[in-house]
């Protein structure tokens, strides 16, 4: 951050606090922003070091003193600088007095020492399966999830494995001496804490299977087997954890008529051979609703026509894709006698000879797109 802002505002204390109330307000906004809650969130990330900068002066009376006569003048080069420069391990390493054993230096890692962490719960996985308009415009679904939820009455204690620490230090004496390692406690599984009591229709960890109804935004321009994350609409974390994360799978229903390219879409248009002829104006779907091309007289087969702008948007924003309309001249199976006899009339016309252009280059991509 550029420039600091007042530790007591940053905190939002008053100069007359007391040391319960900085800590409360410290632990209200560590909980918020901490980086397992919020990742790849640098402005939530800022946010964290600024209130344990906060935290580490005002939580001190000699500091607070100093900052309360000559504000971050009067910090100098000691304590954090405001964020910019902080340590995390630092950081973390003031969760023991904050939060109590049963809290630590880490959401979903060891960054604190031995310290204890949040246990995140396990993520889920859903299919959702969305229509080509739905697609293009974007769409706001509503959802059942049987997902798992903490719940009341459960209780907990100090896991006496580690001793509240959440991690198991163990030393071994090898041939370069004492050697000391640190693990994740397996019974507590980090959290410093064990259950103590809880309601018969829990599960080993005190949460309970239920249904809860989801509403996912999905934005426009997703294509299939694109995978969205809504966070902390998971599975609920033991032990008073973090909730993991829903992950939702795109799946793409196929339009009956038109076929998706990326951001393009295509359609088959089969016009007969007296339109081709003659020129003639024609009816043709897209993706929301209908539009009128012109078929110009003298029309060939397998010429391909653009509506701009009439495909899909881009899932970042910035372009729409086309629609592109390939002619097909539609030849009748079967005709009647005066048909035939009208045909056979026409055969003799030399205008009805074939002339088709090979020096067009087009021509030999339209050869290449028959057989491939």
């Amino acid at each position: 951050m550029s420039q600091k802002r007042d530790y007591y505002e940053v905190l939002g204390v008053s100069k007359s606090a007391d040391e319960s109330e900085i800590k409360k307000a410290y632990r209200k906004l560590a909980l918020q922003f901490h980086p397992d809650k919020n990742p790849d969130n640098k402005d939530a990330e800022e946010k964290f070091k600024e209130a344990a900068a906060a935290y580490e002066v005002l939580s001190n009376a000699e500091k607070k003193s100093q900052y309360d006569r000559f504000g971050h003048a009067g910090m100098g080069q000691g304590g954090f600088s405001g964020g910019g420069g902080m340590n995390m391990e630092d950081i973390f390493s003031q969760f023991g007095d904050v939060f109590g054993g049963g809290f630590g230096g880490s959401f979903g890692g060891s960054r604190g020492g031995g310290n204890s962490r949040l246990v995140k719960g396990s993520n889920l996985r859903v299919k959702m399966k969305l229509t080509l308009e739905e697609i293009a415009n974007g769409v706001s679904k509503k959802i059942k999830v049987q997902k798992l939820v903490a719940v009341d009455g459960v209780t907990f204690k100090t896991c006496s494995t580690c001793n509240g620490q959440g991690r198991i230090t163990r030393v071994a004496q090898t041939f370069l001496g004492a050697m000391q390692t640190q693990s994740t406690c397996h019974v507590c599984q980090g959290s410093g804490k064990i259950i103590d009591k809880k309601p018969s229709d829990t599960d080993s960890n005190g949460l309970r299977k239920q249904e809860e109804l989801i509403e996912i935004a999905i934005p426009a321009g997703v294509e299939e087997g694109m995978q969205l994350s809504v966070q902390g609409k998971g599975n609920a974390g033991p032990f008073n954890g973090v909730n993991g994360d829903l992950i939702v799978v795109i799946e793409e229903i196929e339009h009956p008529e038109l076929k998706r390219d990326g951001e393009n879409v295509h359609y088959n248009a089969f016009v007969n051979f007296s339109d081709a002829v003659l020129g003639e104006s024609i009816e043709v779907p897209t993706i929301n609703g209908k539009a009128k091309i012109k078929i110009e007289p003298g029309t060939q087969s397998g010429k391909v026509l653009r509506l701009r702008g009439k495909g899909l948007p881009s899932v970042q924003g910035y372009a729409t894709g086309d629609q592109f309309v390939h002619i097909h001249i539609w030849t009748p199976v079967k005709i009647s006698k005066e048909e035939k006899e009208l045909m056979e009339k026409l055969k003799q016309s030399d205008n009805f000879s074939p002339a088709a252009d090979t020096k067009d280059p087009g021509f030999f991509k339209r050869m290449r797109d028959i057989f491939s």
